[in-house]
């Protein structure tokens, strides 16, 4: 079984805007990217050549140098191409999916791409049929933006016939030419009342490969339903001359399994939608069912049924942290070789949205969340991260590790966010956890007893991650001897020192105790860490700053502390650097929690519950970090192996009294209760940089503080409507 990739590269049209995820990811401008995919040990990548790229303004005007580089550069590398020529788009500005002159309009681009690249063998002309049609023409969301079931049908067809006619020209100049045609392959499931809704959805997922098989003849069950719509003709047309797919590409994610609940009133922070005889609830499966859907084993087990044609798994790709990254692509590829395995003809597994995605939040209808892959390139670089790792010892038979192979959330049982529901239909089998024997390695956690070490440790938890907590009876900074006792006792494969001196007036007098905890006792720890080749996280401050340059800093730019704390942790993380090993600085800055009252917005927050004013400095800027963003970063990094300085906040620079009135706004209580005064005035014994506002050229990590805000509110119990699941 082959290791495929593929880059997202979605070029879709919403009114009279265009979202491009190669310009989004920064792809279009990175030639260098393709010798990074050439290093991941793959046998293909799915890439576009797509007609709004070549040809977006008239089909007499081609443009291919950008196209030309790269598919050089691949061949240069020796790796097979899988051409696509349309992703989830309604073609140039000059034509729609609605559009009788899409399908030879495509096939023309086909026959030149064709004729320029005769050397491909593999095509997909057209990704996602049946799913581009629900949104572009059922559902409104993309280009042409219809609503009815007669242009869903029209869409579809169009789309089918472009399929045919482009590998006609295709295989015009390469008669070997290969048609893998992907789609979103899932199951519906639903209350009883809406199983014929169920069984409606479940056959029209089949769809697009039904056409391209010539099965849409009088004895199918869709063929009157779209015959009705006046398409019979073509219905007929289409089974006289199919184009059977040489591999069914499956596409199959944690969201494309879903439950009909006519029960509307189960989910009130989700919208409902319907059909024309009642409403319901569109939910992802998984959230609901229990036992869980068949998922990925189900979805290949059923096609494989179906055609009996050869299988690939087209799109791998799970946007969360970065274990749960890991572990979706590692079962992604176990549920492939036991298909393989029991006898069905799989013929590969592919990693997608290499270079990550941007916007899908949005349904590609504005900017939106950008999401890792294989590398992250928030940075605006190409970050690898630890999938590059997990891609590579799949791609030459390694294990994948004992992150990779824990249970994912949607095999535990927090995956249930709704009422669980019972259900009888087929459920995937139950692949074992952790198939490299023993018990996984800790990541060891200093800090027991403060706000970030409790955060860590509850990260480590919800993510499945095993961890050490310790206390200063359990690992003490101060003698080596504890150290390694604790050390030598977990065996972890990370330590994180969340441990520390953390009171900046109180350092002033007692210089010696915050230099022993927050530079003597970091650096024995990293030390004994690098002695063992142990990798460590340690946390810096935005206080190693003076703020004369009136802008945020970055990574790169030179300490220069005001006071006491700042000054230890400088030190800190002079030392720690110049020590062997592999260790990460992380400075943040403004801690925020509602699970910790020793915080300025707790302390907002409280003050304004009872109706007190607050007062807040009007003349220092911070980078205020929400606890748990920050703990799922470092967490990320941790497993990504990355070391040096890296800067992590969520990215607002804001005085505090700005701080404080969106804490108030956020949790709803009354703005006007913040007092701004001069930072003077609050009797602060240590002096601070006037503005130590944080960014990154590493990468942008966490959300902005504006989510980060909303989540604070969330989590410190306020109800509110801005916390909607839709906000």
């Amino acid at each position: 079984m082959e290791l495929w990739g593929g880059v997202e590269c979605t070029v879709n049209r919403v009114g009279d805007g265009w979202q491009d995820q190669s310009k989004l990811t920064g792809h279009e401008q990175r030639l260098s990217d393709i010798d990074l995919i050439a290093e991941l040990g793959l046998s293909a990548t799915r890439y576009p050549i797509l007609w709004e790229r070549v040809a977006p303004d008239s089909p007499d005007v081609e443009d291919w140098p950008w196209t030309d580089a790269r598919l050089a550069r691949l061949a240069e590398h020796k790796l097979r191409v899988i051409a696509g020529l349309i992703h989830h788009g309604s073609g140039p500005r000059y034509t729609n999916l609605l559009d009788p002159g899409f399908a030879p309009g495509l096939a023309r681009h086909a026959r030149s791409a064709a004729e320029r690249y005769p050397w491909i063998e593999d095509w997909t002309p057209v990704n996602e049929p049946v799913t581009t049609a629900r949104f572009s023409a059922l559902y409104g969301v993309w280009y042409p933006h219809a609503r009815d079931e007669r242009s869903f049908w029209l869409a579809l067809l169009n789309q089918i016939d472009a399929t045919r006619l482009a590998m006609r020209e295709v295989r015009a100049v390469n008669p070997a030419a290969r048609l893998i045609q992907t789609d979103d392959l899932g199951r519906t499931y639903s209350t009883a009342p809406l199983h014929y809704q169920a069984r409606f959805d479940n056959l029209r997922r089949w769809a697009g490969w039904d056409l391209l098989c010539g099965h849409v003849t009088p004895g199918h069950p869709l063929f009157g339903w779209i015959a009705s719509f006046g398409f019979g003709d073509r219905l007929r047309a289409i089974a006289d001359d199919p184009c059977p797919p040489d591999v069914i590409g499956v596409n199959h994610y944690l969201t494309s399994d879903r439950f009909l609940d006519h029960r509307v009133q189960l989910y009130p922070a989700l919208q409902p939608g319907g059909n024309r005889r009642q409403r319901y609830v569109d939910v992802e499966a998984i959230r609901v069912l229990d036992p869980a859907p068949q998922g990925l084993e189900g979805a290949l087990r059923e096609a494989w049924e179906r055609y009996r044609i050869p299988i690939a798994v087209t799109e791998a790709h799970n946007g969360c942290t970065r274990d749960e990254q890991m572990r979706w692509m590692a079962r992604a590829w176990e549920v492939a070789q036991a298909a393989s395995r029991d006898g069905i003809d799989l013929r590969a597994v592919t990693s997608w949205a290499l270079f990550g995605s941007s916007g899908w939040n949005t349904l590609l209808t504005g900017p939106g969340v950008y999401e890792p892959g294989a590398f992250d390139v928030s940075g605006g670089k190409p970050r690898p991260t630890a999938l590059t790792r997990l891609l590579r010892n799949l791609a030459s038979d390694g294990d994948p590790g004992p992150i990779a192979t824990a249970l994912g959330w949607w095999e535990r049982p927090c995956r249930l966010l709704y009422p669980a529901v019972q259900h009888g239909e087929p459920v995937a089998r139950r692949f074992s956890a952790g198939r490299g024997g023993g018990k996984a390695p800790p990541i060891l956690v200093c800090g027991a007893t403060g706000t970030l070490g409790r955060a860590i440790a509850q990260a480590c938890r919800h993510r499945n991650l095993a961890y050490a907590l310790t206390s200063r009876a359990d690992l003490s900074l101060d003698c080596d001897a504890s150290i390694d006792h604790a050390l030598d006792r977990h065996r972890p494969w990370a330590v994180i020192n969340a441990a520390g001196w953390v009171r900046v007036d109180d350092a002033e007098a007692e210089e010696a105790a915050c230099f022993a905890a927050n530079a003597d006792g970091a650096v024995a720890l990293a030390r004994a860490c690098a002695a063992r080749d142990i990798p460590t996280v340690s946390f810096s401050s935005d206080l190693v700053f003076d703020g004369a340059a009136g802008q945020p800093y970055d990574e790169q730019d030179m300490t220069a502390p005001l006071n006491v704390y700042g000054r230890s942790k400088v030190a800190a993380e002079q030392r720690i650097a110049e020590l062997a090993g592999k260790h990460l600085l992380v400075r943040t800055a403004a801690f925020f929690s509602p699970f910790d009252p020793h915080n300025f917005a707790w302390a907002v927050l409280q003050a304004l519950r009872r109706g007190e004013r607050f007062r807040a400095a009007s003349d220092y800027v911070v980078s205020p970090t929400y606890v748990p963003h920050l703990a799922n970063a470092v967490l990320d990094l941790a497993i990504d192996g990355e070391a040096g300085v890296w800067h992590l906040s969520n990215g607002t620079a804001v005085s505090w009294t700005e701080f404080a009135r969106a804490v108030a706004a956020a949790c709803e209580l009354d703005v006007t209760l913040i007092e701004p005064v001069p930072g003077e005035d609050l009797g602060w014994r240590a002096k601070r940089p006037t503005n130590s506002a944080l960014t990154s050229r590493r990468g942008k990590l966490l959300p902005p503080l504006n989510e980060a805000l909303i989540a604070f509110a969330r989590d410190a119990g306020v109800a509110t409507a801005n916390l909607s699941l839709a906000a």
